[in-house]
């Protein structure tokens, strides 16, 4: 069988580009209990926002991702794909609404959804990490009823908070989750990579938000980390600076305090929910740093907001 190149093989640079022996050591110093710590461990990685449009933050996620096949972790990658899927909605002239965050998904539209998502994003996300000498393999939430889904018939006010019917469409949320297929790519020397297109139990293709999807998986696979890359750096407190740890308790604390606000509200409750759930950590990241994947966990400070148990506030170990 032929060997995954690494990355460091293929995009070595000149001698004089390249750290010292001594910034070797320490940087191998400090990185190697965090490989002891995550090996043989799920990591669900969702990747999404505006490091999907940039080549150079794609190229080295793709790195990052081959690094932790190749360090002996499972890396599960699902992704979005909103501008993507707007862009060609907007070339077919379809219109397109949102709903609390939500996209208005009737008949044309899912079909777009599932074609952007599915097709061409997929794909690319596979290439990217092919050419980073990985083995990736796309699949859907479709594929061996991985994520069986219901339509989102309802939901919660934004002024009262009371639960208010809704019709949005070809829209779910996670009903059943069935991961032997993931299980059996990432038992392999390959990766895989997940639109978030699920199917319902009448056989309806619905369109489910990347971060629900990936959270949903990561509390059915016990994943270890879920790592959300977004847009921001993480929880800010009120001084603007990032909050790198935030127990459940301290979470609650700043929504109801309004530290918290906005759209990161939904993110944060989202994150306790996974955490509740049995996954040891869920890590939002700013996906717009290089390498943002590798710095979070294999440094001992990472570079996001850690949202976890109690016991286990003082260290991201």
């Amino acid at each position: 069988m032929t060997s995954m190149k690494s990355p460091r093989e293929k995009n070595a640079g000149p001698a004089e580009e390249r750290p010292s022996a001594h910034l070797q050591a320490r940087i191998l110093a400090e990185a190697i209990p965090h490989l002891i710590r995550y090996d043989e461990q799920t990591v669900v990685v969702k990747f999404g926002g505006n490091a999907m449009g940039d080549e150079k933050l794609s190229n080295a996620f793709a790195q990052d991702i081959v690094y932790l096949k190749q360090s002996g972790i499972n890396p599960i990658v699902v992704h979005g794909g909103g501008p993507q899927i707007a862009s060609m909605l907007q070339k077919l002239a379809i219109k397109s609404d949102f709903v609390q965050g939500l996209r208005v998904t009737d008949k044309p539209t899912v079909e777009v959804v599932e074609m952007v998502l599915a097709g061409k994003i997929n794909k690319e996300i596979v290439s990217a990490i092919n050419r980073q000498g990985g083995k990736a393999v796309g699949i859907s939430g479709k594929d061996a009823n991985l994520m069986i889904a219901k339509k989102i018939t309802e939901m919660p006010d934004p002024q009262s908070n009371i639960m208010k019917a809704v019709d949005i469409g070809y829209v779910g949320d996670p009903l059943e989750v069935n991961p032997h297929i993931v299980e059996v790519i990432s038992k392999s020397d390959l990766i895989p990579v997940i639109a978030p297109v699920g199917i319902s139990r009448e056989g309806e293709t619905l369109n489910i938000n990347a971060d629900t999807f990936a959270s949903a998986l990561a509390a059915r696979m016990q994943a270890k980390r879920l790592l959300l890359l977004t847009d921001v750096a993480g929880v800010l407190d009120n001084s603007k600076q990032l909050v790198p740890n935030l127990t459940i308790d301290e979470a609650r604390e700043m929504i109801k305090s309004g530290a918290i606000s906005g759209g990161m509200i939904p993110k944060i409750e989202g994150c306790i929910e996974v955490v509740e759930a049995g996954v040891e950590g869920v890590v939002i990241i700013d996906g717009r740093v290089p390498h943002c994947v590798l710095l979070e966990l294999f440094t001992e400070h990472g570079v996001g907001t850690l949202v976890r148990r109690a016991e286990h506030k003082k260290s991201k170990a």
